[in-house]
């Protein structure tokens, strides 16, 4: 049976992620087992790995790191066995070199880039960004979803990756920014699928199944 590795290192949204990944894997006809997990070993052995996150960069970074050999786990199975991985919100933003909310604090570097605070060019915008946005999406991940889903956004900081060819989403409030990051396996989205609807099912269920 195909194994999900939920990563469970205190994040605020780990049991509404785990609901949507559940009712997202019971609609495949090979349905796989989600493990909410922090132990290395069972994260290594995962054919694939869901990374959520809600708060501060460097608090997430910090609690990660506090697991002893999550780190390094989530990097062997996802760098160099190539699992798919998918982070969320700021499962998403750990994915760069570094962010820099309250100071820069090292990311885990596997897409080039860092974490900035949102600043749209319309003074208007409201920041944190809450709410309901349509993305244009250019990756698989988003397959079956047409070309202007909406996804449901909290956020006050946003993924810029060095190499605009890892972007596989953008999204727009009072002016673009990236909503979603690819890089081979590793993918990542800023908004919640959890909090989605039927467009975050489907692309839960699209990562369930998804083929680097």
């Amino acid at each position: 049976m195909t194994t999900v590795a939920l990563i469970d290192y205190g994040s605020g949204n780990l049991r509404s992620a785990e609901k949507a990944l559940l009712k997202a894997a019971s609609t495949l006809d090979h349905v796989p087992q989600v493990l909410v997990t922090a132990d290395p070993e069972a994260v290594m052995r995962a054919d694939r790995i869901v990374l959520p996150g809600v708060g501060a960069f460097a608090a997430c970074m910090s609690a990660l790191a506090d697991r002893d050999g999550l780190i390094e786990a989530l990097t062997e199975a996802a760098q160099r066995k190539a699992a798919p991985f998918l982070g969320v919100c700021v499962g998403m933003q750990m994915l760069a070199q570094q962010g820099l909310e309250f100071g820069a604090t090292p990311g885990l570097g596997w897409i080039p880039g860092e974490v900035r605070r949102l600043r749209p060019a319309d003074p208007t915008a409201k920041i944190p960004h809450m709410g309901w946005n349509t993305l244009i999406p250019s990756h698989a991940l988003f397959a079956g979803l047409g070309p202007a889903p909406h996804m449901y956004f909290t956020h006050s900081y946003v993924f810029d990756p060095a190499d605009p060819g890892d972007i596989a989403a953008t999204s727009n409030h009072g002016g673009p920014f990236v909503a979603a990051v690819s890089r081979d396996n590793v993918m990542g989205v800023q908004f919640h699928p959890e909090k989605s609807q039927a467009a975050g099912q489907r692309l839960l269920a699209n990562f369930l199944e998804y083929a680097a």
